[in-house]
């Protein structure tokens, strides 16, 4: 029963659309296990940019069946424009390639509502969310009051409660001096895509259960990283999900024992978008030089948000924490080719905090800010990175780079990228 659980290492962000791009070659299966359409996965196919929110990765290789699992919270709206805008691609997404839970939840009109709203109330204070709903629905989700996809299958019913959660919501602005939706405008476009979407609605649990057991190979795809788990990232400056190899297990509702590789995904250096503690941010040259101009798509601007991400040298302090809190049997490094030019790099290989040194991230994100990274300094290299395609291509510098976040983590390095294109990568 071979499954791979694909988890961002970091704060997001980290390359893990490509690096399932690559999984998926290998793959029968690829399914989400959580998030929304606030995840952003760009993936470089020849002179073509697909930038996927929702449907994973694995749609772009022909025999392999997606799902959307249980633990994703899904905009019906979105969703339906996702899947039309790949078949304008030339990517069709039949309901034989997709399948969707009938235990996920949904991300109503009320919702996006409600988190733009929450996040105007917080002022100064506010956590940086992308605005599109998902921690309002996850909110609904534990409280038992949320929308399940299995109920767009009833057309009726499902109308009927989407107007009592938009109204619901309407007290809830009402009292908060903000504008009110108009609930059968915001009911109308949610009840076609229902329509729509009906076809792709599966138990695909049992159809995991069961193509597992008949020895397919599943890639489990998370969305945002590890450091924004709800429960072992940077709370409150977290997403409202667990993109950790356990969330994918609740996620798509398969066993531990159907797992035996956990792949985790990091930059060669650190980015953040959002709110909340990052000790290595940079607020220089270096970190404007690793963030890039905006002119190019692999630039470090949000893919869902388009907001330039905070930049700064590797945070190997997280990262190890990363690979112990999920497991990882190897770690995949994206964006290699960025460091090329540096004299020399640094590494942040523990924290100093109140006297103490710390291998490890302290809980509280009060400490975590007022924590000073101590740094390692390494060689850089010149060399344009952009043809190598084997070890042996790589400059000694950029493999010494290699090895010493390996042996901080204490986990082997698999792969690292080059570019953005699908070839530009470099297998050890």
């Amino acid at each position: 029963m071979p499954a791979t659980i694909l988890v961002g290492a970091q704060w997001g962000d980290e390359g893990k659309g490509r690096v399932a791009d690559w999984l998926a070659a290998e793959s029968d299966i690829v399914a989400r296990y959580g998030g929304g359409d606030n995840a952003g996965h760009t993936v470089y196919v020849g002179d073509q940019v697909f930038k996927l929110h929702m449907v994973p990765s694995g749609i772009l290789h022909e025999r392999v069946v997606c799902v959307l699992g249980n633990g994703m919270v899904i905009n019906p709206v979105n969703l339906v424009k996702e899947i039309e805008h790949l078949a304008q691609m030339g990517v069709p997404v039949e309901p034989a390639r997709l399948l969707i839970s009938a235990r996920a939840h949904l991300i109503t009109p009320a919702h996006i509502a409600l988190d733009r709203a929450s996040e105007q109330a917080r002022g100064s204070q506010a956590i940086g969310t992308t605005l599109r709903g998902i921690g309002p629905a996850y909110l609904d989700k534990t409280g038992r009051r949320g929308i399940r996809a299995g109920e767009m299958l009833e057309a009726d019913r499902f109308a009927e409660r989407l107007r009592d959660a938009i109204k619901s919501a309407n007290q809830t602005l009402a009292a908060q001096g903000m504008e009110p939706l108009d609930v059968e405008q915001a009911v109308e476009p949610y009840c076609e895509a229902a329509a729509r979407l009906k076809p792709y609605i599966a138990d695909t649990a049992v159809f995991l259960y069961e193509r597992l057991r008949a020895g397919a190979r599943v890639l489990c795809e998370g969305a945002q990283g590890t450091l924004l788990d709800v429960d072992h990232g940077s709370y409150p400056f977290v997403t409202s999900s667990s993109p950790t190899a356990g969330g994918a297990l609740t996620g798509l509702g398969i066993g531990p024992g159907a797992v035996d590789r956990v792949v985790g995904a990091a930059k060669c250096f650190s980015t953040r978008v959002g709110s909340g503690p990052m000790p290595t941010e940079l607020h220089d040259e270096v970190g404007d030089r690793l963030r890039g101009t905006g002119e190019h798509f692999w630039d470090e601007y949000g893919t869902t948000t388009g907001r330039p991400r905070r930049c700064g040298w590797l945070d190997g302090v997280m990262l190890r924490y990363a690979a112990a809190i999920n497991g990882f049997t190897e770690l995949v490094l994206t964006k290699l080719d960025v460091l090329s030019g540096f004299t020399a790099l640094k590494l942040a290989v523990a924290y100093r905090l109140d006297g103490q040194t710390l291998a490890f991230p302290p809980a509280a994100a009060e400490a975590l800010e007022r924590v000073e990274p101590i740094y390692e300094t390494l060689p850089g290299w010149q060399e344009n990175l952009s043809q190598a395609r084997q070890a042996a291509d790589l400059p000694e510098a950029a493999l010494q780079y290699i090895q010493r976040i390996a042996a901080l983590c204490e986990v082997p390095v698999s792969a690292v990228s080059v570019g953005p294109e699908r070839d530009q990568l470099v297998r050890f």
